[in-house]
């Protein structure tokens, strides 16, 4: 699989890319570094089957050395030690790999010089004399030996660089970057590591519902071309004028990009993204990137970190006011139930006083009805 280190890096190469083009549509640059990673993992693939190819290429060659007319004592027993080679018969075996070397059609027939001339050159080095001399035989060391070769001499193949970049325009970019991953792979290889054995994926997450490494890639690129005017303000903000006029391209654009992912991946680990970017300044920029990177970063994550600190102190305010507004707020609802409460109360006062005041106009006028009535019966009498 390939790691998000490895990820980081071809979203570095496609944001150049996508710079230096003048591209306009992000969805093409999106889909260029989608083909890219791709095409690294194919490159992984043809990396596996040469290397099993030189052992074939030695096989061929200790059987012709037998066949010789006056063979010596060493092409008779010849030392099988890198034929052996435990690693090597494994990835010849595995069927993953034979695979995936049929899907892209890798045959390495009309390219043995290629072949020869890798042979010839590991023959001559001498970590091959002392592994193919070394007593000890085991599964670890074939591993060590592979590892060696590789991390110290696959950068000089120039004639294997020049047969993949007519292969590929892709696979020049990530020759080296491959490399890397031939070593991870190499180094993190089990002893159980057989015919039904899977080789690496693209993404860690290929087989999960979703491909988090791969929606990762994607949203990396675009939200680095969306905030690119924004944050190169904010690193023009934090550099001095000598550093500004010596700050290089790619040296911008891995500050853009660990920039996003302070402000866009909030799941990612702040130490995680800064460990990260500064190891590939080291290796994709300047010699003194690294100090630059690392300087820069610790500049603005401390002013983005004191903005963060004052936004949440004014969070905490607004919160504490409108706190305050909600307990004023029901304070003033309890007063106006109090208020409609006592209105209640006046309107049924004022209602019984309506009737008691109803109530004595009829004790008065029956009263003075009475006193009428006695008085005309008295007349009346009279």
């Amino acid at each position: 699989m390939i790691n998000r280190r490895f990820l980081r890096v071809k979203v570095l190469q496609a944001v150049y890319a996508y710079i230096e083009s003048g591209e306009e549509q992000v969805e093409y640059g999106v889909k260029h570094l989608l083909e890219s990673i791709e095409k690294m993992r194919e490159l992984f693939v043809w990396q596996l089957s040469f290397l099993v190819e030189t052992k074939r290429f030695a096989e061929n060659r200790i059987e012709e050395n037998k066949r010789k007319n006056f063979p010596t004592q060493d092409d008779l027993n010849p030392n099988m030690r890198y034929v052996e080679n435990r690693v090597l018969n494994a990835l010849e075996n595995n069927k993953d790999l034979r695979r995936e070397e049929e899907r892209l059609k890798i045959n390495w027939a009309d390219h043995q010089d290629i072949i020869r001339n890798y042979y010839n050159m590991m023959r001559n080095t001498p970590e091959y004399q002392s592994y193919m001399s070394d007593d000890i035989n085991n599964f670890e060391l074939d591993k060590k030996f592979l590892v060696k070769m590789v991390n110290e001499y696959f950068a000089e193949l120039e004639v294997l660089q020049d047969f993949y970049e007519e292969k590929s325009i892709f696979f020049v970019d990530d020759y080296h970057l491959v490399s890397s991953m031939l070593v991870k792979f190499l180094s993190d290889m089990k002893a159980n590591f057989g015919e039904n054995s899977s080789l690496p994926t693209i993404y860690k997450t290929e087989k999960d519902p979703v491909n988090e490494d791969k929606e990762y890639v994607k949203n990396l690129f675009r939200e680095v071309i969306k905030h690119d005017d924004e944050y190169g303000k904010l690193v023009g903000e934090n550099t001095s004028n000598w550093e500004k006029e010596r700050v290089c391209v790619m040296d911008m654009i891995i500050l853009k990009m660990a920039l996003t992912e302070f402000c866009c991946f909030p799941y990612i680990p702040v130490k995680v993204t800064m460990n990260e970017y500064i190891e590939i300044s080291k290796y994709f920029s300047t010699p003194k990137s690294k100090i630059f990177v690392n300087g820069i970063l610790d500049r603005i994550l401390k002013k983005l970190n004191e903005e963060k600190a004052k936004a949440s102190e004014l969070q905490t305010q607004l919160e504490a006011a409108q706190a305050d507004n909600e307990a004023l707020t029901g304070t003033l609802n309890e007063t106006v139930s109090v208020n409609e409460q006592l209105q209640g109360e006046l309107n049924n006062v004022r209602a019984e006083a309506e009737q008691t005041r109803k109530e004595l106009e009829e004790l008065q006028n029956q009263g003075l009805f009475a006193r009428i009535f006695r008085r005309k019966k008295k007349n009346t009498s009279d």
